[in-house]
């Protein structure tokens, strides 16, 4: 497999290429201020999360009132006014076995919920599309396993991606720092300002609808990949490969962040991952072909 990877080229004609597939496309899996709570859930495994997020805060809210309603009841009913000659006893038979069979039936109840959710993002499907993503200081690459070709990933604006022999402004921008140069930066990438720290110079391109299987490992330091809308997250440890699973169900940008602290550059590693139609995804793969691995598409769409 042949590495493109020149500063020039690689940022500069890649730009083009992967814009292509952002157009029309929503961005919904982004963080947004003042709000709280999940991003949107786009895949199963991250419905089947947020649903047991729920259904577990419920079991605490119910429990932390019940203990505050009780304390407050016992401070009340047996204070010094109400109770002036306390209770000598040590022991309650009924209580002790009540504290311990109550929690042991909620922990069960939680656990009979939540394992079945734990096997279904470990147990890995048959894939209609492998990736394999490695992750280093501070960036990450992609290997489209089946078809041939792999390719960097940096955020936008830090120093890989400032090439002002291809866009004089960028002699304009300070890397890492978010002022009018680098919005105009963003922009001619097809972001705004608001996508600083989370938009990548180049994006993890997949089709809707399709399984898609994650090789994940680091070439460094531990890394992590993650996507709050997949539902995913995964270590990525030098030496070992690890594998996640996802199937998008909706088309648009997705933002993910390196989620292990990996040194000094750690907060400027995010993920970008497009989810677009079928049509969408063969385009940008025939260009994909011939931009990385050097196949012609007039071959690519001869041999289809």
């Amino acid at each position: 497999m042949t590495r493109h990877f020149t500063l020039a080229g690689l940022f500069g004609a890649l730009m083009a290429t992967t814009a292509q597939a952002q157009d029309g496309l929503e961005i919904i899996g982004k963080p947004v201020d003042g709000k709280t709570g999940f991003q949107p859930a786009v895949t199963e495994l991250a419905s089947d999360l947020q649903w047991l997020d729920g259904m577990i805060l419920v079991i605490i809210t119910i429990i932390t009132l019940f203990v505050t309603a009780l304390l407050v009841w016992v401070a009340i009913r047996y204070n010094e006014k109400r109770n002036a000659t306390p209770a000598s006893f040590t022991h309650n038979t009924p209580v002790e076995i009540a504290w311990t069979v109550v929690p042991i039936v909620v922990l069960v109840f939680i656990g009979a919920f939540s394992l079945p959710v734990l096997f279904k993002q470990q147990e890995i499907p048959e894939a209609d599309l492998t990736i394999k993503v490695t992750g280093y200081q501070w960036y990450w690459g992609y290997e489209y396993v089946d078809e041939g070709f792999e390719f960097d990933s940096y955020m936008l604006g830090s120093p890989a991606t400032l090439d002002d022999s291809t866009r004089p402004e960028d002699a304009n921008v300070t890397p890492f720092v978010l002022d009018e140069h680098m919005e105009a930066k963003l922009v001619d990438a097809g972001y705004s300002r608001d996508e600083f720290l989370l938009a990548t110079d180049t994006s993890v391109v997949v089709p809707v609808g399709k399984t898609v299987v994650m090789q994940v490992t680091a070439a460094d330091v531990i890394h992590a990949w993650t996507i709050p809308s997949f539902g995913v997250k995964q270590d990525a440890v030098p030496g070992r490969l690890a594998e996640l699973w996802f199937k998008a169900e909706q088309e648009g940008i997705y933002f993910g962040q390196c989620s292990e602290l990996c040194g000094f550059y750690h907060a400027y590693m995010p993920i970008t991952v497009k989810v677009v139609s079928e049509a969408a995804y063969a385009e940008w793969l025939a260009e994909a072909r011939e931009e990385y691995a050097g196949i012609p598409q007039t071959r690519v769409l001869a041999s289809n």
